[in-house]
Formats: C-alpha cells, structure tokens, sequence
C-alpha cells in the first residue's frame, strides 16, 4: 500500500530543458548582438557541451564559455548575456499540464515529498514561483545531503523525514538512473516521468514499475 509519493523537480514537476533552453537562446541572441563573432548553432552546441560538463545549475557558465572561446571574459558581452537570461526566465517556469491539480488530489490521501539535486533556494524559488510549494511535507535538496540521486542518502533522509517504510513509497521522475535506481536501491514503486524525456522509452525499462505519459497518470497508478 503506498502511502507517500516522493518527486524529482525538473522535467518531472516542471518542463526544465524547455526553461534552460529558452533563457539560453535569450543569452546567446544577446552575446551576438554585442558583438560576439561566432555563429548561434556553435555558440549553444559549446554551453551545452559546458553545462553538461560543470552542471545544469553551474552559474558561471557564460564566463566559462568565454574564456573557452577566446581565452578571457569580455565584460561587456557577458552583461548582455546575463541581463538577457535573467529576463528572459522571469515567468517563464510554469509545471506541466495538470501538476497543481493532480498534486492537490494526492495531498488528500498521501504524504508528498521531493528530492532534488538542485541548491537549495534554486529549488525554493521554483516552488515558490508555481505556487506548489506548501504542497510537500518534506524538500530534499543538494544542500541538505551534499550528495546527488542516484546515491542512497538522500532517499534515506526523505524516509526518514517522512516516517514511512521504503516499500510504502512511490518514486516519480524522469531519470531511470538517478531517480528510478536511486529509489529501487531501497526497496520503492517507481513511476517514469516519460513526458519529461528527450528520449521516450519505447519498452519499459529495468527497475521501472510504472511509465507515466502525462503528470495526471499519477492518479491511476496510485489506485492500483
């Protein structure tokens, strides 16, 4: 019987590489325009290559992107960059279709936690913005373990939070390896977040319990 339901945050709760993309165009258009001497497919195909390098959250990544490509940050181009980014991202996180309200189902009958590698005030300030925050009895992030998903502590810690049995628990995200792994290495249910994929799964994958095609299909693999 499941009784608690943790989540991943991005590309699960939130369209998150939809978000990173946008801001990034914003940023690029605005580094070409101040003057930057380099094509926009090069210039993204390099911050992808650096962000997947440093991590998704690595706030210096425009200052690496210039001391790569011309081996020292221009000041100038790199404002632009910001400011553009910056603008660009306000109001632009929304959840995916339904994640309100399907959250407010669940919080009628279950405990709802979330796990994410993210620091911490990035992933408060995400709450905050879609207005779910009050909705979880228990965040989990990088800041309160020092150690990413798929390593056990902070599945461990959020059980513990909690006060439910592993078995009690249902892992939702889109990660196989962090998030399915992570949660299956304690003995939970998992449910694959498959919208949140660039890459849907086309047969069920190993430790994958449930596949979910929208947020909403939530609410039928809890009644099973």
């Amino acid at each position: 019987m499941i009784r608690a339901i943790i989540f991943d945050l991005d590309n699960t709760l939130i369209d998150f590489f939809n978000f990173k993309n946008k801001c990034l165009n914003a940023a690029v258009d605005a580094m070409i325009s101040a003057g930057l001497k380099m094509k926009k497919k090069k210039t993204r195909e390099i911050i992808w290559k650096l962000y997947k390098r440093f991590g998704w959250e690595y706030k210096y990544i425009f200052q690496e992107f210039l001391k790569k490509v011309s081996g020292r940050i221009d000041y100038r181009i790199l404002a632009h960059a910001l400011i553009a980014y910056r603008k660009k991202r306000q109001g632009l996180l929304m959840p995916y279709p339904d994640v309100k309200k399907t959250l407010a189902k669940l919080k009628k009958q279950y405990k709802l936690a979330l796990i994410s590698d993210a620091p911490g005030l990035k992933v408060w300030i995400r709450l905050a913005s879609m207005n779910i925050d009050r909705m979880f009895d228990v965040v989990m992030t990088f800041d309160d373990t020092g150690k990413r998903k798929p390593h056990k502590l902070p599945f461990k810690m959020a059980v513990k939070k909690l006060k439910v049995k592993p078995g009690e628990i249902l892992m939702v995200g889109d990660s196989v390896h962090r998030d399915m792994e992570g949660a299956k290495a304690l003995g939970m249910k998992t449910a694959l977040a498959s919208y949140g994929r660039t890459l849907k799964p086309r047969k069920k994958p190993v430790g994958v319990d449930f596949i979910l095609k929208r947020f909403s299909d939530l609410l039928k693999v809890v009644k099973k």
